[in-house]
């Protein structure tokens, strides 16, 4: 790593791995270093929102993946180029101007990545051939009996592949239609703009006029009231006028624990697709499929090894032929098995057993503070043990992000809403005092480590 870039595209592979593929390509793909200066990181970006998002949703994760890459921590600033934000204002107003349907065309998915995304690209086996199934019916038949369509399941499992093969459908059979690709952030965050710009009625047109509404992470709504009823007009909007919804969650309506009853019982009164983890048939399937699209040859035994150590998570084999093919690219030749179990061994902690995950994070935590296990899943409100507890409890929320809050609560004799006190006293403990900030990352970099 000889530049400044290098740098950053090593940081920004670490950071790839702990986000969602379109959160990365919405929000960090785009960052621009400008410099490394003493101990801070300097990026440029084009407006003020995407600053404000950096610093306050994705700083902590940064700094995190820079220390890892180089050794030392390092503080994050953003600039914004006045320049850059005058060019954005002038495009969105070309735009705006000119065909409708370019607008709605998901920034995220642009190119050659969004377009991959296909019905023929897509691995079915057991654990995903209803959701296939109905999405091609979705595709086929925008409207009608598979509407709303809801896919829920953990990160990784092929839910965004289906929202975008059901997208590509739709624009190739109409490339006149109107079809809005979002992500419940990414709703919630221009709801909150449009109130502060007070331009609700731009913010109602653009949702509530369109043939299709794809939403990622719609359980990301839960965060405010506000974001709820204002996703609950839009739906019914939609709903009366026969357009189609196709949502992606990951739990079911019934475990969003925080989701107001009028929405969840309107997500249940369509079609419900649960996405499991994959059988080793189809994983050897998605890891073949992969090798093929990179051109490079996988012998049995390394695809067997690597279907058999990495079983939940589709992302994380993708990702793990990827750097099969990278090192190839450096190299000249194809990895030894020896070299591809190293990979694999830097993916694998994901894959461990949700118990052996939460056991560790306790475990550390006990360590950290120097309070037993036995205390920490015990009904002692003391203050020592009671932190210790509420760290517990977040520390495993960030480890495991899929994992409900009635689970975690299952580890702790504790109902869901008392963990989602918990975790956020924690989180509020995290924004005003960094030496514990520092604390409980430390917490949860030593489980990753050891697992």
């Amino acid at each position: 790593m000889d530049t400044l870039n290098d740098i950053w595209k090593e940081v920004l592979a670490l950071c790839q791995q702990e986000v969602s593929d379109v959160v990365y390509k919405r929000w960090l793909l785009p960052l621009e270093i400008y410099k490394l200066d003493a101990d801070t990181a300097v990026f440029i970006v084009n407006t003020d929102f995407m600053k404000t998002m950096i610093m306050t949703k994705f700083a902590p994760l940064i700094k995190k993946c820079f220390s890892e890459i180089i050794g030392f921590d390092v503080e994050i600033d953003v600039v914004v180029d006045q320049a850059l934000d005058n060019k954005t204002k002038e495009e969105e107003s070309d735009n705006n101007s000119g065909n409708s349907t370019q607008r709605n065309e998901p920034e995220e998915y642009t190119g050659k990545s969004f377009s991959s995304y296909t019905f023929d690209s897509f691995v079915v086996g057991k654990s995903n051939l209803f959701a296939y199934n109905v999405a091609k019916g979705v595709a086929e038949n925008p409207g009608g009996k598979y509407n709303p369509f809801l896919i829920y399941g953990n990160s990784g499992l092929g839910k965004t592949h289906l929202l975008f093969a059901i997208y590509n459908e739709l624009k190739r059979k109409n490339p006149n239609n109107v079809i809005i690709y979002t992500t419940g952030e990414s709703f919630l965050n221009e709801m909150v703009e449009s109130l502060a710009k007070k331009n609700t009625m731009v913010f109602h047109s653009k949702y509530r006029n369109v043939d299709a509404l794809l939403m990622d992470d719609i359980q990301v709504i839960q965060k405010g009231e506000r974001a709820q009823e204002e996703f609950f007009h839009t739906f019914n909007a939609l709903d009366s006028a026969g357009k189609q919804i196709i949502l992606t969650s990951d739990v079911p309506p019934k475990d969003m624990s925080i989701l107001d009853e009028r929405l969840r019982t309107r997500f249940e009164m369509g079609v419900l697709a649960d996405i499991q983890p994959p059988d080793i048939e189809t994983r050897k399937a998605i890891i073949k499929r992969k090798s093929q699209t990179l051109g490079i040859s996988l012998n049995d035994m390394a695809t067997e090894y690597i279907a058999s150590k990495i079983k939940s998570n589709i992302r994380q084999l993708e990702g793990t032929v990827k750097k099969i093919e990278a090192l190839k690219k450096v190299y000249g030749v194809m990895p030894t098995f020896e070299q591809i179990q190293s990979i694999v061994k830097d993916v694998i902690s994901d894959s461990l057993p949700v118990p052996v995950i939460v056991e560790k994070t306790i475990s550390v935590v006990s360590e950290t503070y120097g309070i037993a296990v036995e205390d920490i899943k015990s009904a002692n409100r003391s203050q020592n043990i009671s932190l210790a507890r509420n760290v517990s409890m977040y520390a495993i929320k960030v480890l495991l992000p899929n994992i409900t809050l009635k689970d975690i609560g299952s580890y702790f004799k504790k109902d869901h809403s008392t963990v989602l006190y918990s975790i956020k006293k924690i989180e509020e403990a995290i924004e005003s005092d960094q030496i514990f900030k520092n604390t409980v990352n430390n917490i949860i970099r030593e489980v990753k480590e050891k697992n």
